[in-house]
């Protein structure tokens, strides 16, 4: 049986979540974490794309990326393949560490990216336990660029749109987005 071809429009944002086989923890260290930023990196180097948002937790990870040219379904593969081929060789693995196929939700519109950008940056604090009392204390998510704008971001991440789509009165800043995100909860569509 083959797959069904994935939906992808040029310059549309997308919310992709990649979660670990069985819900386990595929970044079990720091090193883990910051392997998997090199695997986006990786994958830019071929295909560039714009990310505006992305958060690594243990057992899956968040990213909120639009591609002019190459289809999201070669990007992906580029990264969980880096990241798995790393995976496979640190821990001795064999066999799948991802769940099934990434989730891919269109983000269709400036409300949506809004909502999902925040919902993503949420995640460590949106936790039973949560994992840090202050958003820019994760070091795996790009809320820290949106918080401290002396932080130079990744080349694939842009901090200069989300702020835009802002509702009014709110002032269009990192500043004002960066209150938002921790003052308002989003809940968004997510792959079970």
């Amino acid at each position: 049986m083959t797959r069904r071809k994935r939906d992808w429009m040029p310059n549309a944002y997308f919310h992709v979540i990649m979660r670990g086989n069985n819900r386990q923890n595929i970044f079990q260290t720091k090193e883990d974490q910051m392997q998997m930023i090199r695997a986006i990196e990786f994958a830019y180097d071929k295909y560039p794309f714009t990310m505006l948002a992305f958060c690594i937790m243990t057992n899956h990870y968040h990213l909120l990326i639009k591609s002019e040219e190459a289809e999201l379904s070669k990007i992906m593969a580029r990264i969980n393949r880096r990241y798995s081929d790393y995976y496979a060789k640190r821990y001795n693995h064999v066999g799948r560490i991802y769940q099934r196929r990434y989730f891919a939700k269109h983000a269709n519109g400036p409300d949506a990216i809004l909502a999902i950008s925040s919902y993503i940056h949420r995640n460590p604090i949106d936790t039973q336990v949560p994992m840090v009392k202050n958003l820019e204390d994760y070091s795996y998510s790009s809320f820290p660029y949106y918080a401290n704008e002396k932080l130079v971001p990744p080349r694939f991440l842009k901090t200069d749109v989300v702020a835009k789509f802002l509702p009014n009165p709110l002032e269009k800043t990192n500043e004002a987005y960066c209150h938002y995100c921790i003052s308002y909860r989003q809940v968004v569509e997510e792959d079970e």
